[in-house]
């Protein structure tokens, strides 16, 4: 199961009034682990970016000059998600944007039905308690301290330890009960564990039957070997 960890950062609050993608990050896991596989992207809003904006994201207008407009990287972003679930803190938010932009440039929006919103999981499983990205950091113990700014892809990263986490640890089910990736029609996707047709034959030696045995017959007639 492919699922991506993604977070962005923008101008403003919102779309409709002129705001703008500037930074999007995202990070791959397969069967809730991380594949190494990342996205990473810098985009030019193509307006100034708000003071309020810059002490938060530390992206200003020098810096996001020269990078490329979102319809320049969108192909690009659509291939890297592909028609994975996407792992998102504050769904609406970022969905908001994404189509928003995708809309612009007449691309395929994204069905709000794909995003899974770790805000939404830590309110239903941490009632009455703080929401925020470092808040479940400190709830789960998860080292933060780089994020002196907001960044996408060190956001994406962190949230995918804390999505680890809401759902009950690094490889809750250790993928058993997951789709195994295969790369070819033999591989059945819907692998399950089974007995095996052959036992495994016995690791203990003879010599070493014997010493046990002996030594139950030491513990006398109450010992738990006997009366089992």
């Amino acid at each position: 199961m492919r699922e991506i960890v993604l977070d962005t950062e923008t101008t403003g609050f919102e779309p409709e009034t002129g705001d703008r993608l500037v930074e999007i990050g995202a990070v791959e896991l397969w069967n809730h682990v991380a594949t190494g596989n990342t996205y990473h992207q810098y985009i030019n809003p193509e307006r100034s970016m708000p003071e309020e904006a810059f002490k938060v994201h530390g992206l200003g207008d020098e810096f996001l000059r020269d990078k490329p407009l979102f319809r320049d990287v969108a192909d690009a972003f659509l291939e890297f998600i592909g028609d994975a679930k996407l792992v998102i803190h504050n769904a609406a938010f970022d969905m908001k944007f994404l189509n928003a932009e995708l809309g612009w440039v007449r691309r395929p929006l994204i069905p709000m039905d794909r995003a899974i919103d770790t805000v939404a999981m830590a309110r239903k499983k941490f009632p009455g308690s703080p929401a925020s990205l470092d808040a479940l950091c400190r709830r789960f113990g998860i080292d933060n301290s780089a994020r002196t700014l907001h960044g996408a892809l060190l956001d994406s990263e962190i949230l995918a330890e804390v999505y680890l986490e809401l759902i009950g640890g690094k490889q809750p089910d250790f993928a058993l009960s997951q789709t195994v990736r295969s790369e070819g029609p033999d591989v059945a996707e819907d692998w399950r564990p089974m007995p095996r047709p052959t036992p495994l034959p016995p690791r203990i030696t003879d010599m070493e039957k014997a010493a046990h045995a002996a030594f139950v017959e030491k513990l006398g007639d109450a010992a738990l070997w006997k009366r089992g």
